[in-house]
Formats: C-alpha cells, sequence, structure tokens
C-alpha cells in the first residue's frame, strides 16, 4: 500500500471514527474468511460495518476523535465494528463471539466513553432502537384505551342496574 492509500484509509477511518455511535475492537485470530463474511453479513443486516484496518492506521485516524481512548486496545489481528445506531455494532459482535470463541471482544467506545469488555456485553443487552420506539408507541396508546375504558365504565354499570331492575319488574 502507498503512501496516498495510506493517507486517504487513515481519513476515511477518522471520518468512521467521528461519525460512528459506537466502536467495537476485538481480535479475529483463527476466523476463516467464511466465518468473517457471515459477521460482516449480520452486521450489514443490522445497520452496523466491521472493517479490519492496519492498528498503525487506525491509531493515526484515532488522533483528534471522542473515540481514541481505545488506541491502546489496537495490538495484534484486530477488528473494528462500528455503527451510527449505538447499539446495532455491540449487538452484532457480541452474538457472534457467543457462538464463536475465536472472535475475541476486547472493548470498545460509544460517545465520549470509552467501554471495556463487560461495557460492550451491557451495550448489547439493551433493547434497540427498532424495539424502544414499539415500547414508547405502547406506552403512549395504553394510557388512551385506559381513559376510554374508564369514561364508559359508569355507563355501563348504570345499564346493568337498569337492566336489574327491569328484570326484577318484570318478574
Amino acid at each position: 500500500m502507498d503512501r496516498t492509500a495510506k493517507a486517504e484509509l487513515a481519513a476515511s477511518l477518522g471520518e468512521v471514527f467521528s461519525t460512528s455511535g459506537v466502536v467495537v475492537v476485538a481480535h479475529y485470530a483463527g476466523l476463516r474468511v467464511a466465518e468473517l463474511q457471515k459477521l460482516r453479513q449480520e452486521a450489514r443486516q443490522a445497520g452496523a460495518q466491521v472493517q479490519v484496518a492496519k492498528n498503525r492506521i487506525a491509531k493515526i485516524a484515532l488522533e483528534g476523535t471522542d473515540v481514541a481512548g481505545i488506541a491502546p486496545l489496537l495490538k495484534g489481528p484486530t477488528l473494528l465494528a462500528y455503527s451510527s445506531d449505538p447499539i446495532a455494532a455491540a449487538k452484532v459482535v457480541t452474538n457472534f463471539a457467543k457462538t464463536n470463541d475465536k472472535l475475541v471482544i476486547l472493548g470498545g467506545a460509544a460517545g465520549t466513553s470509552t467501554l471495556n469488555v463487560d461495557g460492550v456485553k451491557a451495550l448489547a443487552s439493551l433493547p434497540s432502537l427498532d424495539e424502544l420506539r414499539a415500547k414508547l408507541v405502547g406506552l403512549i396508546q395504553a394510557p388512551a384505551t385506559k381513559i376510554a375504558q374508564v369514561v364508559t365504565a359508569p355507563a355501563a354499570k348504570v345499564a346493568r342496574v337498569f337492566g336489574a331492575y327491569a328484570e326484577r319488574d318484570a318478574a
């Protein structure tokens, strides 16, 4: 790779680091190409990206970004998973690591916070953005349903009382 290609790669990685909601660093030693392709495909479906970059170039790209705290993690064969959604990349890498013990999560960063392995796993256990939206819609919709039930309940009670009196008088 010549010097200009390295500079372009560092610039594109720098842009990724500055715009991503989360960056996860993991060791991938021992993974086969097919397994890495499967990880990349799962990441794409979740709205995340997985990239293998030279550690030296990634460290250069990290300078001046909010996620610069992950620079010490860049040793050995590392891959970077990132997404604009603050949960997607962490969830994909954590789920893949559960089924494949050769992928070892080292840590990551979310915003300006540097995360250790437990932090990445905790982030992955949070519900996704779509799940949170569904819960929010359910919470907003539930009070309206309950208000309608409360408003109609007194009228139903009165109707039952009149019905009982009518049955008693008819008998």
